[in-house]
């Protein structure tokens, strides 16, 4: 331990207990002596340099120099019996001489000195104890060392990977130059919460988990935005007079953390937290601003005529219909809605937004209201505000927290006025890899099997929002290369796509999905995707189109994989044709996610296993553990957190030719596939069930 001449020990009681104070109601005399300070239930021991300002005030309002005690051949004692490095915090145990009662101690070595603590009322009286408490919650934070340890090393200590795990995500990393973790949480070996957790050991910082962390608004609004975007960095409170609390998804960036300690004026404390907790900290605070530029009008239309959109955080006015509807907007975006509802009741105008396919109602906007936030969504749809008798479509392009998100938007006059729909696109947003999307081992490579043949037709089905675009695209991602001409036909275009030419319809102007097929077939195309077969002219040119040596993905509007041959018999193509052209069927819902956090397990009975139509292998079975939504936090108390795809992938054998062509029902091509090794929908959810990726309930919702 250094001498008493480079260093002081200064004594502050943090508890003011059973009389610990010196008897004017203000804290323990500090003036006195080691062993008379020990007198507290709770003290404060730390080794800090001589710094003069520092006070407090006393029965008379004057504030007197702190003092610091200089005998200290009491405490030398104790700290060098502790053997602790300097930074280290620990806990101690000792009796008071007099009395021989146990007395609880914190000891804190550093070389830094401690700052105080900001201003608070009760410190403002005289009792000193916040001060402590946080100073000694802010040495805490400093005193943590960082590993020396692989992060590898780390997970595996906590019993989150295996070493052939790590083995098979660092050869990948030579492939990729990915980052370790990032591997890891794409592979699913670990969930970005636990990465955090294993990275707070790595570096040395503190893990907070923001979904139960309170944040200080004050602390909040020191950073702007924009900043906080781009650093990933939400700060959470005041450690001190002198530092900050940030929560970070990148604490080792050393150009974040200077930027922050100059912009903030403050020194910056890191603390890491996931990358999904600090950016929706950052738009939970700054959903709502209440600073307004004077010149958002100029902002936003100069935005507009640069990129064609509008940020709608940036973009704020006055106006506070305009910041009521950018404010929903937000919310939506940031919860990961699909669609928002505005609907018109009686008595107000309720918001609703899809989440993971489910409805919830989000909040209710006064019916005097109701007319001005009808009007300026139709004003940023560019639609008729004057037109209430008529529906109406248009579509509405922003900019929200720096991804760009295209809004189509319909109207319904209702008895109440007018309910407005918006569906949102994020094109950030969509997942262009076929084995994110849920696919089992099996089902994958029967359809991987399917749509790399040279010609014939995909057929992707299921109902509205059951994600049949999201497979086409993913599938197209792996199809498209210079070497080969794609070309689509959507209704609208929901994302754009690199290097493939696609064509949006318009048929006001005459260019629907069959004269665009015909027009597309003049342009040597390779593949051609058709967004939806919805008539005989459509479906009897994509046929024609698979026999003449084309790939044509498209969907079709039916229940399972089977019916989709009878549905295009019974539109009035040719049974041989439809045999001949298409080469696979795959049908798809989506059922919700468990969220990882808080699903519970628990142990079925065999009543329930066999009324659920679970495999018979698994009804005698005592190790079956299934799992049930509970909901927390992290999942706004729903128990699930996004989606995953349930499939069906019918391929067109001999066999099943041969029924079509003889006009055999949807049921009889089902049992021949299913003896061919086609999983139906509802197996292929069991699956998953038992997998403990979602629930027997949300099977039974999705699947009839």
């Amino acid at each position: 331990m250094p001498s008493a001449d480079d260093d002081t020990i200064q004594i502050r009681a943090i508890d003011e207990i059973d009389g610990a104070g010196n008897g004017d109601g203000h804290g323990p005399d500090e003036s006195t002596s080691a062993e008379a300070a020990l007198d507290g239930e709770d003290v404060h021991i730390e080794r800090m340099p001589r710094k003069k300002g520092k006070g407090k005030r006393d029965a008379d309002g004057d504030e007197d120099e702190l003092e610091i005690i200089s005998d200290t051949a009491a405490l030398d004692e104790i700290i060098d019996g502790l053997e602790m490095e300097d930074g280290a915090v620990g806990d101690l145990t000792i009796e008071d001489d007099a009395t021989d009662d146990p007395v609880a101690a914190v000891i804190v070595i550093g070389d830094e000195p401690a700052p105080a603590a900001p201003a608070e009322p009760a410190a403002a009286e005289g009792s000193g104890d916040d001060g402590g408490e946080l100073t000694a919650s802010a040495e805490m934070y400093r005193s943590q060392k960082a590993s020396r340890l692989r992060l590898g090393d780390i997970l595996k200590e906590m019993g989150l990977v295996t070493e052939a795990q790590i083995e098979q995500a660092m050869s990948r990393q030579k492939e990729t130059r990915k980052r370790l973790g990032q591997i890891l949480v794409e592979d699913g070996v670990v969930n970005e919460l636990d990465l955090s957790k294993a990275l707070a050991t790595k570096f040395g910082v503190p893990f907070l988990d923001l979904t139960s962390t309170r944040i200080d608004a004050a602390a909040g609004n020191m950073i702007p935005e924009k900043v906080a975007r781009k650093y990933g960095a939400v700060p959470v409170r005041f450690l001190d007079d002198n530092s900050l609390l940030v929560a970070m998804v990148d604490p080792a960036n050393i150009f974040a953390l200077d930027d922050l300690r100059i912009l903030t004026g403050y020194e910056i404390q890191p603390a890491i937290a996931s990358e999904e907790d600090v950016f929706g900290a950052i738009s939970r605070m700054h959903r709502v601003s209440d600073s307004v530029s004077e010149n958002a009008e100029e902002k936003a239309a100069r935005l507009e005529e640069e990129t064609g959109v509008a940020d709608i955080r940036e973009a704020t006015e006055e106006a506070p219909i305009v910041k009521l509807v950018n404010s929903v907007i937000a919310q939506a975006v940031d919860d990961g809605a699909s669609d928002i509802h505005f609907e018109p009741q009686a008595k107000e105008c309720v918001v609703r937004f899809r989440i993971d396919g489910v409805l919830h109602e989000i909040m209710s906007v006064p019916r005097r209201m109701q007319s001005g936030v009808i009007s300026r969504l139709k004003i940023m749809a560019d639609l008729d505000i004057a037109e209430r008798r008529v529906p109406q479509d248009g579509r509405i392009g922003l900019v929200v927290g720096g991804k760009p998100i295209d809004m189509r938007v319909a109207t319904l006059p209702t008895v109440y006025g007018e309910k407005i729909v918006m569906r949102l696109l994020d094109k950030s947003n969509v997942m262009l890899n076929l084995t994110d999307l849920g696919f089992s081992e099996k089902s994958l490579k029967r359809f991987q099997y399917s749509f790399t043949k040279p010609y014939g037709a995909i057929l992707v089905t299921g109902p509205t929002g059951s994600g049949k675009s999201t497979t086409l695209y993913a599938a197209l991602n792996i199809l498209n290369s210079p070497e080969k001409n794609v070309i689509t036909i959507e209704d609208p275009v929901e994302y754009r796509l690199t290097g493939i030419n696609q064509v949006q319809t318009n048929v006001k102007a005459g260019l629907t999905f069959a004269s665009a097929l015909r027009s597309i077939l003049r342009c040597d195309p390779d593949i051609v995707m058709i967004g939806e077969i919805r008539d005989k002219e459509t479906a009897q040119i994509a046929i024609e189109s698979a026999l003449t040596g084309h790939l044509v993905l498209s969907t079709l509007h039916t229940n399972d994989a089977p019916g989709a041959l009878s549905r295009l018999t019974e539109m009035g193509i040719a049974p041989f044709l439809t045999s001949s052209a298409v080469d696979c069927v795959l049908a798809q819902r989506l059922a919700r996610r468990l969220c990882k956090e808080c699903k519970e397990p628990f142990k079925p009975t065999k009543e329930m296993l066999r009324k659920n139509d679970f495999p018979p292998e698994t009804l005698d079975r005592h190790d079956v553990t299934l799992y049930r939504a509970k909901g927390c936090s992290r999942c706004n108390g729903t128990g699930y957190k996004g989606r995953l795809g349930l499939y069906e992938v019918m391929i067109v054998s001999e066999a099943i030719r041969r029924l079509t062509v003889e006009r055999k029902s949807a049921d009889e091509i089902s049992r021949v596939a299913q003896a061919e090794g086609m999983k139906m929908l509802r197996e292929d959810g069991i699956d998953k069930v038992l997998l403990g990726m979602t629930t027997v309930e949300e099977i039974a919702r999705v699947i009839v």
